[in-house]
């Protein structure tokens, strides 16, 4: 009888290997990431040239948020492979088991890459800005920074932040005069989470909400606004590809990365890597930025990168002085209770 039932299991188990063999086979590796100008980008540095590889790939994009992710796993027939996540989704998604755990080896090794870059289930994507972008055609007076975001009587006008919590508060905190190296301990504190909710309530009635990172330029160009925070890489992309003068202050902003990981329980997990390992190649990577200006995670990329492009770039050694690091761990102890303060307090906007 315990034989029989070995016989049974070792059975099922091999259908199960058969059936996710073939589920592999039966369609191509797909990767999702931020789409726009980020992910046209994306496609004519990696996306397309893998494809000539001979493994066959598909893109689609996605807006953020564990919630869709965890929804993709536990729905149990997910076609995503590799997804490129923000660092709080990528240090909770791992926690919870939504991705597999990265074997370093196969993508390319660790010292291919920054230090900081490789976690247990995923490795930098890029590194880049949440900037104060304006049109200069139609401002001729620069910004000097949150302060002016803030005041609407200095610069009146619709003004555009992402819907959410998360960089929102802390860009609330230096307009309400917080030196940025403070911006965490103080909001750390119950008392600092009330300050920045109430600076924002100051120019709640002029706040536009973006979701995806292609809206901003798209609200700078119609003229929805005339400052918003965005990408930085999303705005140069804009002035290239549509001949727009938008301007970026960097003073004060939140730096940070995004990372590739490959989705738990994949039939395409060795195609995934092999996609993770092409991506991460120097001078794959070193092509990015005539496309999109975020700075790259391979050491050997930046050295190829055209100096013309250097201005522009998050990595460059006078932007980054100028920038402070997000506070991962902030936003995973607090990400879930301060999500949920945002949604109430914008939805009764």
């Amino acid at each position: 009888m315990k034989k029989h039932v070995l016989v049974t299991i070792a059975g099922a188990v091999a259908l199960s290997c058969l059936g996710s063999q073939a589920l592999a086979q039966s369609r191509d590796l797909n990767v999702v990431s931020w789409g726009g100008a980020y992910q046209d980008g994306q496609k004519e540095a990696y996306f397309k040239p893998f494809n000539a590889t001979g493994t066959k790939l598909t893109d689609e994009a996605w807006d953020g948020g564990l919630g869709v992710l965890r929804t993709k796993i536990k729905g149990g027939n997910s076609t995503w492979d590799v997804v490129q996540v923000e660092h709080d989704e990528l240090e909770v998604g791992c926690d919870e088991g939504l991705y597999e755990k990265l074997d370093v080896n196969k993508i390319g090794g660790a010292a291919r890459y920054l230090p900081g870059t490789v976690q247990t289930c995923g490795v930098g994507a890029i590194i880049y800005n949440l900037v104060l972008a304006y049109d200069g055609d139609k401002m001729k007076a620069a910004p000097n920074g949150w302060t002016d975001f803030f005041d609407t009587k200095k610069i009146p006008g619709k003004r555009s932040i992402r819907n959410g919590a998360k960089w929102n508060l802390e860009v609330a905190l230096i307009g309400d005069g917080v030196a940025a190296k403070d911006v965490y301990k103080v909001l750390r504190t119950p008392e600092g989470v009330e300050r920045a909710f109430k600076k924002l309530d100051t120019i709640k009635s002029d706040l536009v909400f973006w979701k995806s990172g292609a809206q901003p330029p798209q609200m700078l160009a119609a003229g929805d606004v005339v400052m918003t925070t965005a990408y930085n890489g999303r705005i140069t992309a804009a002035n290239e590809k549509d001949k727009k003068n938008f301007k970026m202050v960097w003073k004060d902003t939140p730096w940070t990365m995004d990372s590739w990981v490959i989705m738990k329980g994949t039939p395409q997990k060795a195609n995934a890597e092999k996609l993770i390992e092409f991506m991460g190649r120097p001078e794959n990577q070193a092509k990015l930025p005539k496309f999109v200006r975020y700075g790259v995670t391979a050491v050997a990329a930046t050295p190829l990168i055209d100096k013309s492009l250097m201005a522009d770039l998050p990595t460059n050694p006078e932007i980054h002085k100028q920038a402070f690091a997000e506070d991962v761990k902030f936003w995973i102890d607090n990400g879930d209770k301060l999500a949920e303060r945002w949604t109430k307090w914008a939805g009764t906007k």
